[in-house]
């Protein structure tokens, strides 16, 4: 049975797009700035995919004989968060972007305190390791939420758990959901669960994710022929379950690389879907630049079992959702291409893609693999790998 695994390394961009100016992002590269402040790194599967191969006037290093396909792709839709970005990779490309707010509007607020009986405190942007040691002791005397946002578009709820049982703050996040509509609708609700005490708050696993829903996509196509999508990490957060026939949650890249290993050993779903959010979560936005570079290693060290443990008609595509220079100012990710790496036994090794024009080509790509009837903008490069 033909399967697809796709793999979304979270914010791994690969240069600035045209338009990145118009997002402030011009000069963004990060994959590229990461190699450049990290020469030795040690990614020789990678690199003996054609990833240096790309763009070859990176900094990263290059190959003579690539052992996939590669290419890289530009994205259509405005914007540039995690929603729009997986979005456009399974084939919906969006006009304008999802709002971000510096803070939400007090009639918006007000009407929100009502609809949970309590006041919340914070609106503002924020890192949200930072706001829960900002005002958690204020949290803790008051039992008031913590409300924050960022450069995403987000609206998240901070609330300790022996303060506000986390069934409550579910239901506290999923009532936020309900009233962010029209020009509010932000691309997810989150709610963050922390625990600990004064000066030592941390946040737990028990995040969960209310996305607004998606269009018609490829994982709706794939789920009507009943051919099945499992997915793994936030994706089943970030299409808020449309199309997903099984799900997996996971903690970190390391548990997300070992759900796809027992996937590509048993599943029998013809649909992978897997989201590595380290990169971006725990380095991209903290610009941690070391961290970002050691947890690129660790994939790198992983891919030979990924690979080992594909079947024969399988497709492999590493692909991101958009950048997150960790060299560049501030905490936002970044307006950038993203790499695509395509593996399989009937691949053309060192086949250069070029530089497509839309993320969507990804999920025409899948359908196309699958016999899968799906209209998308995208065009699929099918031909040209296989």
């Amino acid at each position: 049975m033909k399967r697809v695994i796709l793999i979304v390394l979270d914010s791994v961009g690969i240069g600035e797009l045209p338009d990145a100016h118009l997002y402030g992002d011009t000069g963004s590269n990060t994959l590229g700035h990461i190699v450049e402040r990290f020469p030795d790194i040690k990614i020789p599967h990678l690199t003996a995919l054609g990833l240096g191969n790309i763009v070859p006037e990176n900094a990263l290093p290059k190959t003579d004989a690539p052992q996939a396909a590669y290419g890289r792709a530009k994205e259509k839709s405005a914007g540039k968060d995690t929603t729009t970005g997986h979005w456009e990779i399974s084939g919906c490309v969006l006009d304008k972007p999802f709002p971000t707010f510096e803070q939400f509007p007090k009639a918006f607020m007000d009407a929100f305190e009502a609809a949970i009986g309590t006041k919340t405190i914070g609106n503002y942007s924020a890192s949200g390791t930072a706001i829960i040691n900002e005002l958690g002791d204020e949290h803790v005397r008051t039992g008031f939420p913590i409300v924050y946002t960022s450069a995403d578009s987000v609206f998240q709820v901070a609330m300790h758990e022996e303060i506000i049982p986390v069934e409550r703050q579910y239901e506290i996040c999923a009532i936020a959901r309900e009233m962010l509509s029209g020009e509010l609708e932000v691309g997810r609700v989150i709610a963050r669960p922390f625990l600990g005490t004064s000066g030592q708050y941390y946040r737990t696993k028990n995040r969960k994710d209310y996305a607004t829903l998606p269009p018609h996509t490829v994982l709706d196509a794939i789920s009507t022929e009943g051919k099945g999508v499992y997915a793994i990490g936030k994706i089943v957060d970030i299409f808020a379950g449309k199309g997903i026939s099984r799900y997996q949650k996971t903690k970190n890249n390391q548990e997300g690389v070992e759900k796809t290993l027992e996937a590509l050993q048993s599943a029998s779903e013809a649909f992978i879907f897997t989201n590595l959010v380290d990169f971006d979560m725990e380095y991209g936005h903290r610009r941690d630049v070391q961290g970002y570079a050691k947890a690129l290693e660790e994939f790198d060290a992983a891919l030979p079992a990924l690979m080992g443990a594909m079947k024969e008609e399988d497709l492999l595509i590493i692909t991101a959702d958009h950048g997150n220079d960790p060299t560049a100012p501030g905490t936002d990710h970044t307006r950038e291409h993203i790499p695509i790496l395509v593996v399989g036994k009937d691949v053309k090794k060192g086949n250069h893609l070029g530089t497509l024009e839309c993320f969507a080509d990804i999920a025409a790509t899948v359908a196309e693999y699958l016999e899968v009837p799906y209209s998308t903008s995208g065009i699929s490069f099918l031909p040209k790998v296989l």
